[in-house]
């Protein structure tokens, strides 16, 4: 059995953890569910959302890797093997959540050739929906798939495999550029997109509160699931993270290094978007609330027209921007599987090739689905169960599993005696009463919505497949794994 792999440096885990959570979320998921939800009054609550729950369940996942060595289902193990198998079911999301990420990443391979040439012509709906996806009629016409999408998903998958190939070890080395490269890239964007003519336009929907919509319990809960999706928590990742820290490491301060870096640059990516919103909404005479900014049509619709109507260098921010996406995507990606494949070295004692190549292949044949025809409603549908239920859900677990039954007293006594900042009682009551108070009432009103409504008016039957998923087999995997002969059985 291979030894555990450790970080090189401390500068390595703080840029492979900032690089988890810097992704595609910050740039494509946080601006889009942000215009859904009341522009500034989403911002309020995601504020709230990390400073309640996001940062404490951060330090929570990485000092409980840290203090068992393991990754979440072995962490959860440890504290009493009847609760392994909830940690095994934090993989699972985790491990679904990459399937389709990594479709989302093929797109992107796809877009960066094409700008090179702005194929995506005038029509960027079109060009979308038709061109690239092929997309069918619903979820249940799954037409065929584009040979450009089969190609971006090897290169997606030979690109994460590359870059977890010996662990932390060639994390710690690639991360210095997918981390640098893309924050110089969207700084030139956030420059560009605020200079724009009739950019303010979109500045003033993104930075003016509407607090009528905080009484909205959904806004509310999307500010909760984008921090939870956005941090890289609730995916067995930080676990991992934490668990290849050296025995003396500075906790907190490298967690709140994370979560700073994070925020910052999800509200950063906003306004590179919204400035570029508001000058499309200038261009074409279309107020900005009533653009389509709904799921991946704000980089793949909007962004190609805005690039389409820049007055130059348009194939230059076609570039650099999918460039940027791409970029973002593969550390959140590699991330992703390396929090898969860690449960799984824990659990058989395989070798880190093998494991990453039985996660890949597998990971692989599962992205077929959300590169069909029917691949982005089944994508939004997934969507929707990993994040909405299947992230809530898992910190609430790992809450009451560490919090409760572990107890927070032991785990801050942990954290204390390493070195540099200390945490106090305030976390210990965030991680034992507020976040899961919190999160328990915004599930039971998404749970009575979807009784009520499916989601998206979606057929039942597509709904309740997506729910199959995220509440049958996802458990019925982690009793599964739970169950099988360990390593030293």
């Amino acid at each position: 059995m291979e030894a555990r792999g450790q970080w090189g440096s401390r500068s390595s885990f703080v840029l492979a953890a900032i690089g988890s959570a810097i992704g595609l979320g910050n740039i494509w998921r946080f601006p889009y569910i942000c215009a859904n939800n009341g522009g500034g009054a989403f911002l309020v609550a995601f504020l709230v959302a990390l400073i309640t729950a996001g940062i404490p369940i951060l330090i929570m996942e990485l000092s409980t890797g840290h203090k068992f060595q393991k990754a979440a289902s072995g962490s959860l193990g440890s504290i009493s093997k009847k609760y392994e198998w909830l940690g095994w079911a934090i993989v699972g999301i985790g491990f679904v959540i990459t399937t389709y990420y990594a479709a989302v990443m093929s797109w992107s391979f796809k877009y960066l050739w094409d700008a090179f040439t702005l194929a995506w012509g005038e029509n960027t709906k079109d060009f979308f929906f038709n061109d690239t996806l092929g997309i069918s009629s619903g979820p249940f016409d799954f037409g065929g798939m584009k040979t450009p999408l089969i190609i971006g998903l090897v290169l997606t998958w030979v690109s994460i495999v590359a870059c977890i190939w010996k662990g932390p070890e060639t994390v710690g080395k690639v991360v210095y550029a997918t981390v640098a490269i893309p924050w110089i890239i969207l700084v030139v964007l956030v420059i560009r997109g605020v200079t724009l003519e009739g950019a303010h336009a979109g500045l003033n929907y993104y930075l003016t509160p509407d607090f009528s919509k905080l009484m909205n319990p959904k806004v509310w809960l999307a500010a909760y699931t984008q921090v939870f999706f956005s941090l890289s928590i609730g995916f067995s990742i930080m676990f991992a993270y934490g668990s290849y820290l050296p025995r003396k490491t500075h906790m907190v301060s490298d967690a709140y290094i994370v979560a700073i870096s994070d925020s910052l640059t999800a509200i950063m990516g906003g306004f590179a978007v919204f400035g570029a919103l508001g000058y499309l909404s200038g261009q074409t005479g279309t107020p900005v609330t009533e653009l389509n900014t709904a799921g991946p049509g704000l980089a793949f619709v909007v962004y190609p027209t805005i690039i389409n109507e820049l007055p130059m260098l348009n194939k230059l921010f076609g570039v650099l921007f999918f460039f940027m996406l791409l970029t973002l995507g593969i550390d959140s990606a590699f991330s992703l599987v390396e929090g898969v494949t860690s449960a799984v070295k824990d659990k058989f004692g395989w070798s880190h090739r093998r494991t990453n190549l039985t996660v890949a292949v597998f990971g692989f044949f599962c992205g077929f689905l959300f590169i069909s025809g029917a691949g982005l409603y089944w994508l939004d549908i997934i969507d929707y169960f990993m994040n909405f239920f299947g992230l809530a859900i898992a910190c609430l677990i790992e809450c009451y599993v560490i919090g409760w039954v572990y107890s927070t007293v032991k785990l801050k006594e942990h954290i204390n005696s390493l070195p540099g900042m200390k945490i106090g009682g305030i976390w210990e009551i965030m991680i034992k009463l507020v976040a899961p108070i919190i999160l328990v009432v915004l599930l039971g009103w998404e749970i009575i919505a979807r009784i009520n409504a499916p989601y998206e008016n979606y057929p039942r039957l597509a709904e309740g497949l997506g729910a199959l998923v995220m509440f049958v087999l996802i458990p019925l995997a982690g009793f599964m794994f739970a169950k099988a002969k360990s390593k030293n059985e």
